[in-house]
Formats: C-alpha cells, structure tokens, sequence
C-alpha cells in the first residue's frame, strides 16, 4: 500500500503513478496496468510473472533479480529521451516475456535470461545486452535458444558475444550494431539492414540473409559462413566488399 494505492497480485490498476509505491520483494504476479507511470523507481526481487503493462511509462527505472517471466509490454516507453537513460534489467527473469512496440532506447540487459523473449516493432537503439542468456536447458546435453527481434531498431546495440543461433531478426535495422563474436548462425535476417554492422569473428553458418542490406559485409571476418543464404542481387554487394570488381557481363 502507497498513498492508498494497494498493490497486490492480480490487480488491475489505470492511470496512476506509481512511482513511490513498494515494490521491493512484492508478489504482484498477473497485475495489468494501463498508463500508469514508473519514474526513477526501484523493482528488486519483484515478481511480475504474468504481469500485463500497456501504454505505460517506466522512466529510470531498475529490475533487479526481477521475475517477469510471460509478462507483456504493450506500447510502453521505458526511455529517457534528454538524459539518453534507459531501463535497466539485471540479472532478471525475462523468459518468454512479450514488448511490442515499446520504446527501450539505450535500456541495459545485464545478465538476464531471455528464453524465447519477443520484441516487435521495438526501439532498442543504443541497448546492450550484457551476457544475456538466451537459452535454456532441456536436458544434461541438451539447450536450446530462442529470442525473436521482429522489424525492430537495433542500431548501435551490443551483442557482442551474444548466443543466438537460430535468432528471428527479420526487418531489423542493425546498422554499427556490434556483433562481435556473436553466434547468430542459423539465424534468420531476411531483410534486415546490416550497414557498419561490426562482424568480426561473428558466427553466420546456415544465416538467411536474403534481401537483407548486406553493402559492406565482409566476409573474410567472419567465423564462420558455410550455408549462408543470399540471393543473386546480394552477391555483387558481397563481391565487392571483397574487393572483386563485379561486372554484369
């Protein structure tokens, strides 16, 4: 209970501020919210399994050991446009959780599991993804990774080192996103816009990239590229990133 405000699981709460509520160690599993406003607010060891947050504003604020496993964002602005500040999430729960056209400019992951998360029509410019987890075990030999990032802003974003085999990033714009050393083979980015993007000892075996923006891509960097998907018109880009003066006859 804040300012006669009572958080509780299940509640369905619209058009509030909550951001001097306590929501520190709470169980506020299947809680909706609608345009309600988090500023500079504190979420440790909250429990948001469930949790349905639409046209909400959480500005400044920091899930720590959160469990927001299933929860969904709906059209949620979670960025600070004039400090550059974004949400934070570490070490948190956010398996099978759903943003869709959420602004999460420069939001940091910090060591999170992300299993089977979804972003659609997400902001994520600037965001870092800091050892986040996108896999689960299923068995002693076996783990499986899932996220999806479907026509999503992922410019300048960090994923480098980041394990997302098989990773859906179909109409993403990744332009001088850094994807050092990820692991994105199998991964499909049909259509996606590769401009800059940082690929140096990036893993694309088995990669879709047709039609994809792929001017610039160098090959040569990559750990791995056997079984990369692109079409005819992809490969003078490619070509010539290489160097190789491509004529049409």
């Amino acid at each position: 209970m804040s300012g006669g405000i009572a958080l509780e699981a299940g509640a369905s709460l619209t058009g509030l501020d909550l951001s001097r509520a306590d929501w520190a160690e709470r169980d506020l599993a299947d809680i909706v919210l609608t345009e309600c406003t988090l500023s500079e607010t504190q979420l440790s060891a909250v429990i948001l399994q469930g949790a349905r947050f639409v046209r909400c504003r959480l500005v400044g604020c920091r899930f720590a050991h959160a469990d927001l496993r299933e929860a969904v964002f709906e059209d949620c602005d979670f960025s600070e446009p004039e400090t550059h500040a974004g949400v934070q999430f570490a070490f948190s729960r956010l398996d099978e959780a759903r943003f869709t056209r959420c602004n999460l400019a420069f939001a940091d992951i910090d060591r999170s599991s992300l299993y089977a998360a979804e972003f659609t029509g997400c902001n994520l410019r600037g965001s870092r993804f800091h050892r986040a987890d996108f896999g689960r075990a299923f068995g002693p030999k076996v783990v499986r990774t899932a996220v999806r990032f479907e026509g999503c802003m992922l410019e300048l974003a960090d994923l480098s080192e980041a394990r997302v085999p098989e990773g859906d990033f179909r109409r993403s714009r990744l332009r001088e996103a850094d994807l050092r050393g990820a692991d994105l083979e199998g991964a499909d980015l049909r259509e996606a816009d590769l401009i800059g993007a940082l690929t140096a000892d990036a893993r694309f075996a088995g990669a879709d990239l047709r039609g994809a923006e792929v001017s610039g891509l160098d090959l040569t960097v990559l750990a791995s590229r056997e079984g990369l998907k692109v079409t005819l018109d992809q490969q003078y880009a490619l070509l010539s990133a290489l160097g190789v003066d491509v004529h049409a006859e």
